[in-house]
């Protein structure tokens, strides 16, 4: 299993990024998928999730109108289009894959594995 991410960069605030994360190595179409993040000195923390359809979606509150998570299974990609960004949503950002049908979606208990990690830095 491989879920390479990409698209970070640094950006002012308002502006916007949009992350993908490439998969491979197992039934993409089929597993839901979610995107982290991780501040310095802070916990990883549960950004956005998709169930393996695209019908339903899941946020954190603080990104809740600004992010979009969406997926292309015939590109095995999931995306995380972000807008009006904020200081605060600096982090490395990760992808992450639901293969054992977890319970939960806001876990990183419920991911079995991971992306490499995309920086994403908003300053002015």
């Amino acid at each position: 299993v491989q879920l390479q991410a990409s698209g970070g960069g640094l950006v002012r605030p308002g502006g916007s990024l949009t992350l993908s994360c490439a998969a491979s190595g197992f039934a993409f179409s089929r597993h839901r998928m979610g995107w982290f993040r991780q501040a310095p000195g802070k916990e990883r923390e549960f950004v956005a999730a998709i169930r393996w359809g695209g019908g339903s979606t899941y946020y954190t509150d603080a990104v809740k109108g600004r992010f979009t998570i969406s997926r292309d299974n015939a590109k095995n990609t999931v995306y995380l289009q972000m807008n009006s960004l904020k200081p605060e949503d600096t982090a490395v950002y990760y992808c992450a894959a639901d293969v054992s049908y977890s319970g939960t979606y806001y876990s990183t208990e419920d991911y079995d594995y991971w992306g490499q990690g995309t920086q994403v830095t908003v300053s002015s």
